[in-house]
C-alpha cells in the first residue's frame, strides 16, 4: 500500500479537482429594462418640449420656428441677401452663450470666446452643430434646445447637469468655405 501511495494520493487530487464551472449570467429576456427606460425618456422629452412651448407661447414678440430634428429657434438678426450658410467642413466663426430654460446664465459669451468650428468634422453638441448649419454669416439666433440636443444624460462636466434643456444665443461672424477633403 505504501508503494502506491504517492501513485493514488496524486491522482484523487488530480481527479478531484474540477475546473471551475462559469456562472451562468442573469438576463432579462423581457426587454423590461428597455421599456423602462424608453418610457423614462419619452416622459422627460414631454416635459421639457412643454416646457419650451410655455416659453414661446410668452414669446410673443418673437416668432420660433420647429426644427426637424427636434429644437425651436427664432432668428434675432437674419439676413436675407446672403445665402451662404455652412457645409461640411466649412470653418464657422461665432460667439454664443448658454443659458438657462428661466434665462439664469451658465456660461456667457464673454467666457466663451469666439470660436473656429470646422463643420461635422469637430466636437460639438448636437443641437448647436445642427443649428449653425441654418445659420448666415451676420446673423444671431436665439436656440431652445431639450436636453437630448444639448448635453443630454452626462452634462458638460462642468456647470450643466444631467438632462437640462438649454438656450442659446449664437452669432455666426463669418464662414470660409473650403474645399471638402
Amino acid at each position: 500500500m505504501k508503494r502506491f501511495l504517492p501513485i493514488i494520493l496524486p491522482a484523487i487530487v488530480l481527479l478531484g479537482c474540477k475546473s471551475p464551472e462559469a456562472r451562468e449570467p442573469i438576463s432579462y429576456k423581457t426587454g423590461s429594462f428597455i421599456n423602462e427606460s424608453v418610457e423614462r425618456n419619452r416622459k422627460l422629452n414631454q416635459k421639457e418640449e412643454a416646457k419650451i412651448k410655455q416659453i414661446i407661447e410668452q414669446d410673443s414678440l418673437s416668432e420660433y420656428l420647429a426644427s426637424e430634428t427636434g429644437f425651436w429657434y427664432t432668428y434675432e438678426t437674419k439676413v436675407e441677401k446672403d445665402t451662404i450658410t455652412p457645409g461640411f467642413g466649412d470653418v464657422v466663426n461665432f460667439d454664443y452663450n448658454v443659458k438657462t430654460l428661466n434665462g439664469q446664465t451658465i456660461y456667457s459669451d464673454d467666457e466663451i470666446v469666439p470660436r473656429n468650428y470646422r463643420m461635422d468634422k469637430e466636437e460639438l453638441f448636437t443641437g448647436l452643430r445642427e443649428g449653425l448649419k441654418l445659420m448666415k454669416p451676420g446673423e444671431t439666433v436665439t436656440f431652445l434646445f431639450p436636453s437630448q440636443k444639448a448635453f443630454g444624460y452626462y452634462g458638460d462636466e462642468n456647470r450643466i447637469g444631467t438632462n437640462v434643456p438649454i438656450m442659446c444665443e449664437v452669432t455666426v461672424n463669418s464662414i470660409i468655405k473650403t474645399q471638402n477633403d
